[in-house]
């Protein structure tokens, strides 16, 4: 048998702190759209203060996103909201530029950082390298297999982290380019935080797939058709000892995160514990989950057990 893996669950707002680390939440990731890249929801600096008050009262971790890509007029930022997350005693700060870790070196030494770059976290000599650089943990890519997961976690000399629901990311541009479309067309498409509620979605008739669309402070942003569930395949990864499951909120309601965090708690605890229950319940949970999606959103193994969902 594997050890516990951390259940981290990305919240939409303060409420959702407290409602999801109820549910069974082991961890939360938060941030705001400035250095943070497709968040469930904008936290401040006085949410995140809150939110790190909620979750240490009751023994759960906070992570906060620095995933953006930085340019030269963010860099100067950086070292004053690291200084900021290091007082507040977050837990650790999830990065990709390089600029972040080099700030944390100098400001906050002692921070744990995870490396994310969200599709090149392919191979175990790559974690590695970063690990070696000062990140504690890696955020694998979510287009690998089963069989490269958990050769990665044979290998790896840091924590591994995996998507085990939710949806992801197909494309990323720094332009926005549906806002600058529509403007041409004369439609109002604000680029605000907003527009994640607009329910903006390109159309594919021949796959009858949606792929949500929204666009912030970072660009544009072209999300998954389908949701990735893995609740009736946790086994091989639970064994391997994989260190942190991720259920990811973006564009979710918090009834949704709240029940789908409850049944994943639930099912990771049996399948450590109980492995004979948890496999004759796991089918039960996969049709729970199932009965929660949106009519056309589509749950499906994403890229665990073939090369290509698309």
């Amino acid at each position: 048998m594997g050890t516990r893996p951390e259940l981290l669950v990305t919240p939409k707002d303060l409420d959702a702190v407290q409602r999801l680390i109820s549910a069974g939440a082991d961890a939360i990731l938060i941030g705001e759209e400035r250095y943070g890249l497709r968040l469930a929801g904008e936290f401040s600096r006085s949410d995140i203060t809150e939110a790190v008050d909620v979750a240490h009262a009751k023994g759960k971790n906070v992570y906060v996103a620095m995933t953006a890509l930085f340019h030269n007029e963010k860099v100067d930022e950086l070292a004053d909201y690291i200084a900021f997350l290091n007082r507040t005693n977050v837990d650790g700060i999830v990065f990709g530029d390089p600029a972040v870790l080099m700030t944390v070196r100098e400001v906050a030494p002692a921070m744990k950082l995870h490396w994310n770059t969200e599709t090149t976290v392919t191979n175990w000599f790559t974690a590695n390298y970063w690990g070696r650089k000062g990140a504690s943990r890696a955020v694998l890519s979510r287009e690998i297999n089963m069989e490269a997961i958990l050769e990665i976690k044979d290998n790896a000399e840091v924590a591994v982290e995996v998507q085990v629901h939710g949806m992801t990311c197909m494309f990323q541009s720094k332009r926005t380019l549906i806002g600058h479309y529509m403007q041409f067309q004369g439609k109002n498409l604000e680029v605000e935080r907003r527009d994640k509620d607009r329910n903006l979605l390109l159309f594919d008739p021949e796959r009858d797939a949606r792929y949500p669309i929204y666009e912030d402070e970072n660009g544009t942003h072209i999300m998954s058709p389908n949701d990735i569930c893995i609740i009736d395949e946790l086994e091989e990864m639970i064994d391997a000892g994989i260190d942190c499951f991720k259920i990811e909120g973006l564009l979710k309601s918090t009834d949704y995160m709240e029940q789908v965090t409850s049944i994943y708690r639930e099912a990771i605890d049996l399948c450590l514990d109980q492995r004979g229950e948890y496999e004759d319940r796991k089918e039960q949970y996969l049709d729970v989950l199932n009965s929660l999606q949106p009519q056309y959103r589509k749950l499906d193994t994403g890229f665990f057990f073939k090369e290509t969902v698309y």
